[in-house]
């Protein structure tokens, strides 16, 4: 038997997959010292110029070392750099750096055996470092503000027929007259965030019974450009886009038991070229599979989930100089009002590159002179 096993361990080694490399046509651009972390951790799955050793060639292993770098190509290649724009690059990066603080990069099934590829602390803080120097703060005076120039109504843009993501999932007009839940600076992406959840979800909260959240359950995460002022207030500008989280266990159990949609511009086009477009979703949360994939960390009282039935949330304001982040809600209670809810920020910790609300501060009423119309998150 011995001997069988062995013969069939000889014969098989002949049975193996071709791993090519094919050509850089523009390798990553970045200071020495985070080249040198890239290269040695990253490269082998991520570029266009694996090095094999002998170890990763043995079969069977080398069929799944071929998995993981048809993989790792697919979501992120060094060596076609140049096929990402800008702002695409500096996500890409960002990503890399949070999946890393994650645990979930480098692949404990590679670093088992390669072991000069472990980042070490202070490799994670030359990359911290170097990602949050890309960080542009575009000022408010640079774009016309339009996230408070709004009209109040059920739906941003009325459409004869709500657009569909390329996997299926219906744009959820809705989404406007959900609670506020929390509110994200990401300074990261140079956006502002409102995550809104529906009632099923809102429930859940409130009976601290979101880990796993209920079938049913539903996140909105609506982001405009993020302006800033000389004096650090930040507010929103342009509507960039709006993301959706659905809770179903069995229909989406493909996707992390969750299904997952992004809608881009005014227009609200359906992100992707394929339905595929969901593995970049999927390969995003599933580190947060502690917290039943999901990385927003809800506002639990109720006064903070803008359950007050008289108050429709409509975009959110950071102050850096102050390290304070608001909710903005306009107030039906109130005829022309609006009211800033507020806390001081502190630190996402499933995210670095973004600050969520943490101590509270005040809720404080503004009544407008010159009244204006408002549409909920456009």
């Amino acid at each position: 038997m011995v001997l069988l096993l062995i013969l069939i361990f000889i014969v098989i080694q002949f049975i193996r997959p071709e791993i090519t490399n094919p050509p850089v046509t523009a390798d990553i651009q970045v200071p020495a010292d985070v080249k040198t972390i890239l290269r040695r951790s990253c490269y082998d799955c991520h570029s266009n110029e694996t090095n094999l050793r002998w170890f990763d060639k043995i079969v069977p292993v080398v069929w799944q070392v071929k998995d993981h770098i048809i993989d790792g190509r697919k979501g992120l290649n060094f060596s076609e750099w140049d096929q990402l724009t800008t702002g695409a690059q500096n996500a890409k990066l960002w990503e890399a750096v949070n999946q890393t603080i994650a645990g979930a990069m480098p692949l404990s099934q590679y670093t088992l055996v390669h072991r000069s590829a472990i980042i070490s602390q202070n490799d994670l803080q030359i990359l911290k470092n170097y990602v949050a120097s890309l960080v542009v703060v575009q000022p408010s005076d640079s774009l016309k503000r339009v996230a408070f120039n709004k009209q109040l109504a059920d739906s941003p843009i009325q459409f004869e027929k709500q657009p569909v993501a390329l996997n299926g999932i219906s744009f959820m007009p809705d989404y406007v007259n959900w609670k506020a839940i929390s509110t994200t600076d990401r300074y990261d992406n140079g956006t502002l965030r409102i995550i809104a959840a529906n009632d099923i979800a809102v429930k859940a909260i409130q009976e601290k019974n979101i880990n796993p959240w209920p079938d049913g359950s539903a996140f909105a995460k609506i982001a405009w450009d993020a302006l800033a002022d000389s004096a650090g207030i930040v507010q929103g500008g342009a509507f960039k886009q709006v993301e959706f989280m659905i809770r179903d266990r069995q229909k989406y159990a493909s996707t992390l038991g969750w299904g997952f949609a992004r809608f881009l511009t005014p227009a609200r086009v359906p992100y992707g070229k394929s339905p595929l477009f969901v593995s970049e979703c999927v390969g995003c949360h599933r580190p947060m599979k502690a917290n039943d994939y999901v990385f927003t960390i809800p506002l639990n009282s109720p006064a903070e989930i803008g359950a007050n039935e008289n108050l429709k949330w409509i975009g959110s304001r950071v102050n850096r100089k102050d390290s304070a982040i608001s909710i903005r809600y306009l107030s039906a209670a109130v005829p022309a009002s609006e009211m800033d809810v507020t806390w001081k920020h502190r630190e996402d910790p499933h995210w670095f590159g973004g600050n969520i609300p943490g101590q509270w501060i005040s809720a404080d009423t503004m009544q407008l002179t010159h009244p204006k119309n408002f549409v909920v998150g456009h």
